[in-house]
């Protein structure tokens, strides 16, 4: 079964090189890697500002919330995307963290 993260894998891929007139994906791989970091950056700060308002907000409140981290999201994967990587390798990272203390994770890579 595909998920949606595979989902959006395949469209990034095929999206990649396509006509940046017609695909927003493929302008910002054309831009290169410092207009999509500056992208993911956007959408970081506009996540933490929709979370600021969503602790004590309504329901449009919390709903933006999920909006801008669906925007961050998927910019963070056409960044993984631009670079050769994919969702997989975070979801597996995720996956090794799983069961280990968040202080101790943190530790052994300031160790690294």
């Amino acid at each position: 079964m595909s998920t949606i993260l595979d989902q959006l894998d395949q469209s990034l891929a095929s999206r990649r090189h396509g006509d940046a007139d017609t695909s927003y994906v493929a302008g910002l791989h054309q831009r290169g890697l410092n207009k999509i970091l500056e992208k993911v950056g956007e959408e970081a700060v506009e996540t933490i500002l929709a979370a600021r308002d969503a602790e004590h907000g309504d329901d449009a409140a919390r709903q933006a919330l999920i909006s801008e981290t669906a925007d961050l999201w998927f910019h963070s994967l056409v960044m993984l995307s631009h670079l050769g990587l994919d969702h997989r390798s975070v979801l597996e990272e995720l996956a090794r963290r799983q069961g280990i203390s968040g202080l101790v994770e943190k530790a052994s890579r300031a160790e690294g």
